[in-house]
């Protein structure tokens, strides 16, 4: 049987577990594939070898740690699947899997769980998370007296709700008699030193608890161990790729710069699919950089070191440093060091402090309130630099060794002065042939239908239509007609219709079924996606009765709640529901897989 025929019914793997074989083979090349089909086969033979399947059933459970993440952006992922590679290497079973692939049912038969989970949003559990979250916080969840556990959360001292769903899953699973074996983990967005410290702690907390003996097997059940990634290049090793192209997409009158970026992968042999995030290494502009030395008052070529490496402290605020985004602990720090009271009362509040926060770069803070600051003392006060995630716009059955984005200059205006994005001005200014270091972050939480002839709803506006240019450049390479709807929006359709001529030429030929357009300037009253959401609201739920999936993609904030909205209005206008029934009918459509989200 080919693997493209390959299903549940013809196999005794599950739906879940077809498909993410299919995944995986595809992604592997003919050397890779050898390897894998000899290490199943060994590893079948070995626990034919070392358990009967009855007694395997019975001890399993016993025998093995299970290793959970909820993951928005692949932090968690990654963190867990360290963590699953390093118990493999002791001599444990692991059971490694998404939240969201995961049968919540068999949780009463774990007896170790680590769970590795980031919080989304205003607290909000991330997509792949919510259906556990809810099921523990649910009179369905049962009692856990046998289970031993740890949480790790990861979260941004930014937010409110700082790693809020790590905590409630803490919480939880103490409430339901489970013991922790490690105290929860709360860590902020540079996170990796904490991470390894926990990964260390719980190996060491599960060494009484579990028995290695006859535990070399290794269960697969999601990606991330050794040997399932799509890549040699990871956010830790990412491949130094060079820029092609950044045009701007934008009209010259647009009071907005939006950039399509095309990057050539070369040799690397980086595979990626259409939904998937492009991690974008950058530097900070030198301009920046020097306006803060003189402020500060500081020395750009004061030798420093930064970890390991030994460099001028302008090459430590250009290569290593955060600049543009702040964090509470800084806020805090600084006013301490300038003593003023305004910063101070500001500090102490924590609604102040978000805003402040997310209104202000260092270079406002360092204007605004001056302090007497060493170099050493900067540089412990930033965090480190860390990548920015872009939603790729290609398709590479059409761009082969590229990877294409759209790439929104982040520019706000200071009293006359311009602060930009730390990345969004890196790409937008970066010259032809320049060097960036890149890594493919998958998100298989936001794929096309396995079936291609399946219906699709794409809503994205602004720059949330760039995935939406890689599902159609792939539903175009496998010829498929028809069956697709945009809806996109953005203020003027003489200066923001992003990819218009592409549009048009899928309208022509058929890739695309019917393109609505909201251009929310171009009247006296503002339209936006939601209203036309609210206003094709018949036929929007005739393609969701007949099957259809559909796809959010852009601001999370406003943007995703007012169309998630929309659609609940939809089903109770023309879907006959209560509310109630609506929300529950677009909580089936989530755990369907059939509405995905890719929110920021």
């Amino acid at each position: 049987m080919l693997l493209k025929e390959l299903s549940s019914l013809a196999s005794p793997l599950s739906t879940v577990q077809v498909d993410k074989l299919k995944q995986l083979t595809a992604e592997l090349s003919a050397v890779q594939l050898a390897w894998v089909s000899g290490y199943l086969s060994a590893t079948a033979e070995q626990g034919t070898n070392l358990l009967s399947s009855e007694t395997a059933a019975q001890s399993a459970p016993a025998q093995t740690i299970t290793i959970l993440y909820g993951s928005q952006t692949g932090n968690g992922r990654g963190v867990a699947s360290e963590l699953a590679a390093k118990a493999q290497a002791q001599g444990y079973a692991v059971n490694l899997a998404s939240m969201g692939d995961y049968k919540v049912r068999q949780l009463k038969q774990e007896t170790i769980l680590l769970a590795v989970v980031s919080t989304h949003g205003e607290g909000e559990a991330p997509d792949d998370a919510i259906e556990l979250h809810k099921f523990l916080a649910s009179k369905r969840a049962p009692k856990l007296d046998n289970l031993n556990y740890s949480v790790l959360a990861l979260g941004d001292t930014s937010y409110e709700f700082f790693c809020q769903t790590g905590k409630d899953f803490d919480e939880r699973l103490t409430a339901l008699g489970a013991k922790s074996i490690q105290p929860i983990a709360l860590c902020d967005v540079d996170y990796e030193s904490a991470a390894e410290q926990w990964q260390q702690s719980v190996l060491e907390a599960v060494k009484p608890l579990i028995d290695t003996s006859g535990a070399s097997v290794v269960s697969l059940s999601g990606a991330g161990l050794p040997g399932a990634t799509t890549s040699a290049f990871t956010k830790q090793k990412p491949f130094t790729a060079e820029l092609l192209v950044s045009q701007k997409l934008t009209g010259r009158d647009s009071d907005r710069d939006v950039r399509h970026v095309e990057i050539d992968l070369g040799e690397s042999g980086i595979r990626y699919q259409a939904g998937d995030a492009l991690g974008v290494w950058f530097t900070n502009s030198e301009t920046l950089v020097d306006e803060l030395l003189t402020k500060l008052s500081l020395e750009g070529d004061e030798a420093v070191t930064v970890g390991k490496d030994a460099l001028s402290l302008k090459q430590a605020l250009i290569e290593k440093k955060e600049l543009t985004q702040l964090y509470p602990g800084l806020i805090k720090d600084w006013s301490a060091l300038s003593g003023n009271g305004e910063l101070i009362a500001i500090a102490e509040d924590k609604e102040l402090t978000r805003q402040f926060v997310h209104n202000n770069q260092l270079a406002d803070l360092v204007t605004n309130y001056s302090a007497e600051v060493t170099a050493l003392q900067l540089l412990s006060m930033l965090r480190p630099i860390t990548p920015r995630l872009y939603s790729i716009a290609s398709s590479q059955s059409e761009v082969e060794s590229e990877v294409h984005l759209t790439v929104a200059l982040v520019e706000d205006d200071r009293d006359g002065i311009a602060r930009f994005g730390g990345a969004s001005q890196f790409l937008a200014q970066a010259d032809e042939a320049a060097e960036i270091k890149v890594y493919v972050e998958p998100n298989n939480h936001f794929r096309l239908p396995q079936n291609p002839e399946t219906p699709v709803i794409m809503v994205g506006p602004g720059t949330g239509v760039a995935p939406f240019r890689a599902f159609m450049q792939e539903r175009a390479a496998q010829g498929i007609e028809g069956n697709s709807w945009l809806i996109f929006g953005n203020p003027h359709f003489e200066q923001d219709f992003l990819y218009q001529t592409e549009w048009q030429q899928y309208l022509n030929d058929g890739s695309l079924s019917r393109i609505d357009l909201a251009f929310s300037r171009d009247q006296e009253h503002k339209i936006y996606v939601q209203h036309k959401i609210a206003e094709q609201g018949e036929e929007l739920w005739r393609w969701l009765e007949s099957g259809a999936h559909f796809y959010i993609c852009g601001d999370a904030e406003r943007m995703a709640k007012d169309v998630h909205q929309a659609l609940l209005d939809v089903a109770v206008k023309f879907g006959g529901k209560s509310a109630e029934e609506a929300d529950a009918y677009f909580e089936n459509l989530r755990s369907e897989k059939r509405y995905q989200k890719d929110v920021y």
